[in-house]
């Protein structure tokens, strides 16, 4: 009787304590301040080019509760850090490392040079301070206090040079110099920089021949490119007639082409290659009697007229067999997939750089439509 008594009571005290936790309630405390600690070797001198991270240790800001703070790292030129910048990248625990590489590229900037001459050569003070949030909604934010790191030697950092991920064609058939109506390009899976468009490069209503450049960003922004500024893969000039006007592409034999740029780097500069191909689309796999890769001419779709504008539709042969839908173009490097597409809901839609896609079914006798221009299609 007296176990089962003590049960009792103990089973009441326990209620009463939670009771008593639920009536607790956390509140946030907004502190003034917490401690960025000066790192051991900061009286040194800091060679950002031949220093990898630099070593940051802080107190967590007291907010009342236990947290995890989220820090950033703000530098300055001057201790009123009128013009402040944040380096990348955030951190959660006491101790962390920045890297010396984002510091270097956020100096330059700081300093307002774009030549490698005129970046400052001698060590120079920088100013750092922490800023500490608790979340995205930037609860509990608040500054450090300000170290001083008085040797700090930078250099002519520049960003890294990255494949362009996008490309549109423009010209007086191709969007009529406007960059609303230019075509994007479709990347090609694989090859960062490379893209394949098929294009009407058609004579314009009033009879003139077609003309083209590039970007990579739809804008006139001095990064547009034309004749003077590609080299011609073997054959392109012959097949598609191309002469100079006035730094655009013109086209002296008007046709339907399949049109490839491919971008390679060299030192800080985009260098392009644009290729010309006869307009081949071919079916594949099932369709196409079982032929996967192929490009025999019984699998290959019909071209629009020219005189059908570039509104108008290339055309399969009747399906084989009742299978999967899948059909391509074909660049000389690349397997079949690489360049692969398909209608889904009458829209077209190329792989591209992304993964395999779904599955749709076309019975024996029916026909894929794609038009290139509109980007739709549909499968009867």
């Amino acid at each position: 009787m007296m176990k089962t008594y003590n049960i009792i009571v103990l089973l009441a005290f326990l209620g009463l304590c939670w009771s008593c936790q639920e009536d607790e309630k956390v509140v946030l405390q907004q502190p003034d301040s917490f401690v960025l600690n000066l790192p051991k070797y900061a009286s040194g001198i800091y060679d950002l080019k031949n220093t990898e991270t630099i070593e940051f240790t802080t107190s967590q800001p007291d907010y009342g509760f236990t947290a995890v703070a989220i820090y950033s790292v703000e530098v300055s030129l001057t201790q009123d850090f009128a013009q402040a910048v944040t380096l990348p990248g955030t951190y959660t625990t006491a101790r962390f490392n920045i890297s010396a590489a984002d510091l270097a590229l956020a100096l330059v900037g700081m300093h307002g040079v774009t030549e490698e001459s005129d970046y400052p050569t001698d060590p120079h003070p920088l100013y750092v301070r922490l800023s500490s949030v608790l979340n995205t909604k930037n609860d509990g934010a608040v500054k450090s206090n300000i170290i001083t790191l008085p040797q700090v030697k930078g250099y002519f950092a520049l960003d890294p040079m990255v494949m362009p991920e996008n490309m549109y064609i423009i010209g007086n058939v191709a969007g009529n110099w406007n960059w609303d109506g230019a075509t994007e390009m479709i990347p090609v899976w694989g090859t960062p920089g490379k893209f394949w468009a098929m294009q009407y490069l058609g004579q314009t209503g009033e009879g003139a021949n077609a003309q083209i450049k590039f970007n990579y960003a739809m804008a006139w922004n001095g990064n547009e490119f034309g004749y003077n500024q590609v080299t011609f893969g073997e054959g392109s000039v012959n097949l598609a007639g191309i002469a100079e006007s006035e730094g655009n592409i013109e086209i002296g034999n008007p046709g339907w082409y399949i049109v490839v740029v491919t971008t390679t780097i060299n030192g800080r500069e985009y260098e392009y290659a644009v290729d010309f191909f006869p307009p081949q689309v071919h079916l594949q796999g099932g369709t196409a009697g079982g032929n996967w890769g192929t490009t025999d001419e019984k699998y290959r779709f019909t071209v629009p007229n020219l005189s059908s504008g570039a509104d108008a539709a290339f055309v399969s042969p009747a399906f084989t067999n009742t299978g999967e839908v899948r059909a391509s173009i074909q660049l000389p490097g690349h397997e079949w997939w690489h360049t692969e597409f398909i209608v889904f809901d009458g829209v077209f839609v190329p792989r591209g750089a992304g993964d395999d896609q779904d599955r749709i079914t076309g019975n024996a006798g029916q026909k894929l439509y794609i038009n290139f221009t509109t980007n739709t299609g549909k499968i009867e």
